[in-house]
């Protein structure tokens, strides 16, 4: 059964920065473990399942990065824009944005009277009426606006940390798979065991649930490389 925090105490539903950071871990592990895999089902020389590790790791890190800047980055211009269209609004009709904000408090259950004198009052400060209404209308805080560079750094580095796990043995000398699955396996349980955190869900449940889906697919590309390997040689 899920569990349930202590009454009073809450887990992060947002996850924070660990969310991102184990997910992004997590799918570079997955990923390189999968396409390594495959390419020693193919017959692939412990030199090639080196340079193939390498590859997917540089390769998946930096399109992580990529896509995570784009993506934040298009996000934040988008909040922006409809901040500074507030900023305008607030210019052009600072009465009719006062009983916008006054009517919110009113739907909220303040008193009519008292929600017009705290709208007033909180409309006083040009900047922080701007946050307010965003915070309100948009449901962004504009002081703490996501960092692009900060997002693609993040992602680069979680990715390329959870790729080189099952890299790590053949670095070291390793020739054959069962070293790198052994390391690979353990990481995707610790993996999930790290995400119930912020979840419902048991360590030892999530961390299993993480470990069969990653040996999952490491094994339909084993399969596949296997195959494919096969028909080729």
């Amino acid at each position: 059964m899920p569990r349930i925090p202590a009454e009073g105490h809450h887990r992060d539903v947002n996850g924070g920065w660990l969310r991102p950071a184990v997910f992004g871990a997590m799918d570079g592990l997955v990923s390189n473990f999968a396409l390594m895999t495959g390419v020693v089902g193919g017959a692939a020389s412990p030199g090639t399942v080196i340079i193939t590790g390498l590859a997917g790791l540089a390769a998946g890190a930096c399109s992580m990065a990529a896509g995570e800047y784009t993506s934040v980055a298009s996000q934040r211009e988008l909040v922006e824009a409809e901040i500074e269209a507030e900023r305008l609004e607030l210019r052009r009709n600072p009465q009719g944005e006062l009983a916008e904000l006054a009517e919110l408090y009113v739907s909220r259950g303040v008193e009519p009277e008292l929600a017009r004198e705290v709208a007033r009052q909180l409309s006083a400060d040009p900047e922080q009426a701007l946050e307010i209404h965003a915070r309100e209308e948009l449901g962004v805080d504009p002081t703490d606006l996501p960092s692009p560079m900060v997002a693609a750094v993040s992602s680069f580095s979680c990715f390329a940390a959870g790729a080189l796990l099952p890299l790590l043995p053949y670095l070291l000398g390793a020739t054959s798979l069962a070293p790198a699955l052994v390391l690979s396996l353990i990481g995707l349980f610790l993996c999930g065991a790290v995400v119930a955190r912020v979840t419902a869900r048991t360590w030892w449940f999530s961390g299993l649930r993480q470990l069969v889906l990653g040996g999952a697919a490491a094994a339909v590309t084993y399969g596949l490389g296997a195959l494919i390997g096969g028909r080729i040689g």
